[in-house]
């Protein structure tokens, strides 16, 4: 019996220590700092309060003074404040933390299907095809080579700018519709073009049924032929085939996909 009560004893003292100690939650095992009651420290991951509705938080009874809570309809932290009665928005400063982008990611009014190595500039795909079949140019150029060339296989603008000073600016074949193209979000710059040979198969590989990087097809092409603004000679130009990835040169009045690029 003197054992049982002995183990009481310790149990009772145990938790007590436990109601009033401070806690540390923690990655390295250290204590908790000497001023907190409750010392969360991770180099990973964040911590979250909890996230209610605006009518959630109103229904609260009694909360306390300083209780805070993240309301998900506005998206923005509250604090109540009791003498007042009135939950108050705490105030964001001007400073944020913007994630890296990856290729994948929705960005400047279409798809990123590439970075350079600095991660901060690269290529856009628009989100959907601007036509499913137009020709590469207009009928009075389907024989000759563009004047001041547009045989880059990496530069699709500088390729889609020579196409359209030769054929004018229009929306009835390839490049230019693809210099005419605007979208939400790319800031009403008209900077879209035809990409490259190169250009168009990093789309394949990236965001494309190529799946190099395991995305998928992100970028929702089709199995068919797309238009590269790769010249090949006077009466052909580079297409891609993006059912299995074969590039092949194509007659220029030949009607394939188009889906324009923008640079970032």
């Amino acid at each position: 019996m003197k054992t049982l009560k002995t183990l009481f004893l310790a149990v009772a003292l145990i938790a007590s220590y436990s109601l009033t100690a401070q806690v540390a939650v923690t990655t390295d095992g250290t204590s908790a700092d000497g001023s907190a009651m409750l010392d969360v420290k991770s180099t990973e991951k964040g911590m979250l309060i909890p996230r209610m509705t605006q009518t959630e938080i109103e229904a609260i009874t009694s909360p306390a003074n300083g209780l805070t809570v993240f309301c998900t309809t506005d998206d923005t932290f509250y604090t109540f404040i009791l003498a007042a009665n009135v939950w108050k928005e705490i105030l964001y400063g001007t400073g944020t933390i913007t994630p890296p982008l990856v290729v994948g990611d929705s960005y400047g009014g279409g798809i990123i299907f590439y970075l350079d190595g600095t991660g901060e500039h690269g290529l856009i795909a628009s989100t959907a095809d601007l036509s499913s079949a137009i020709q590469w140019t207009t009928s009075a150029y389907y024989s000759g080579t563009v004047p001041n060339g547009a045989t880059s296989l990496t530069d699709g603008l500088a390729n889609s700018n020579a196409i359209v000073a030769q054929a004018g600016a229009g929306i009835t074949y390839a490049a230019g519709l693809c210099r005419a193209y605007s979208a939400t979000g790319d800031g009403g710059l008209y900077d879209w073009f035809l990409p490259s040979k190169d250009e168009l198969n990093l789309m394949y590989l990236n965001i494309g049924p190529g799946n190099a990087l395991g995305l998928g097809n992100i970028g929702g092409f089709a199995s068919a032929y797309y238009w590269s603004s790769s010249e090949n000679d006077a009466n052909y130009a580079w297409g891609q085939n993006f059912s299995n990835g074969s590039q092949n040169g194509s007659y220029k009045n030949i009607t394939d996909r188009v889906r324009a690029v923008r640079a970032f």
